[in-house]
């Protein structure tokens, strides 16, 4: 025969476990009032650029690999197509591109003929763009969605890593600096792995 009061008991337990967890989300969301919400993707830097083998967009016979990427710093820009945020930042990338801006486009899960009729209807800005159809590569890179650009060093290390479109605001104020002070460490055939040189980077290209 069961005992009433043992069942009581349990009822309680039961009852109160919703209580508890709800009491713990209610502390949790409370925590975080007035804490900053963004996500700083940091994972992709100070690291080299990811080992890869892919077609040559213009032509897929061929493939490049990281022995055909600049010996100068560079930009890597991850772009399709098919990608809305990519047609509004294109003009811009011609512009830089027109300044002596170097620029090496990884084409994203992207269709051959797509691809090709976007640059040949709003100019091509990289010195060479390579398919990455099924995504493998963008993914070893870090990114979290196109467009996204990575400044890389003359050693090919990425330095920096810019979420979303490229514009003259951001241009200016983040990745100029960046590009400016590796191009300079470059020229001087710096350490780049020295401390104080690593630090300065970091602080310039964050």
């Amino acid at each position: 025969m069961s005992d009433p009061v043992m069942k009581k008991s349990q009822f309680k337990v039961w009852f109160l476990i919703p209580l508890i967890v709800f009491a713990g989300l209610i502390v949790m969301f409370f925590a975080r009032l007035g804490k900053p919400t963004e996500v700083v993707i940091d994972n992709a830097l100070n690291r080299p650029v990811p080992t890869f083998d892919l077609p040559l967009l213009s032509d897929p016979s061929k493939n490049v690999s990281n022995a055909d990427l600049p010996k100068t710093p560079f930009l890597i820009n991850v772009w399709g197509s098919w990608c809305p945020t990519c047609i509004v930042e294109h003009p811009y990338l011609m512009q830089l591109h027109e300044q002596g801006v170097p620029i090496v486009g990884v084409n994203y899960k992207d269709e051959l003929e797509n691809a090709n009729g976007y640059l040949a209807d709003g100019g091509d800005p990289f010195l060479f763009s390579f398919r990455d159809y099924s995504g493998s590569f963008a993914i070893d890179l870090g990114l979290t969605g196109a467009p996204e650009t990575f400044v890389v060093d003359s050693e090919n290390n990425i330095r920096q890593h810019i979420i979303g479109e490229v514009a003259e605001e951001n241009w200016k104020a983040r990745i100029e600096p960046c590009v400016s002070l590796l191009n300079k460490l470059g020229e001087q055939q710096a350490d780049l792995s020295a401390a104080d040189t690593a630090k300065n980077i970091a602080e310039v290209c964050k």
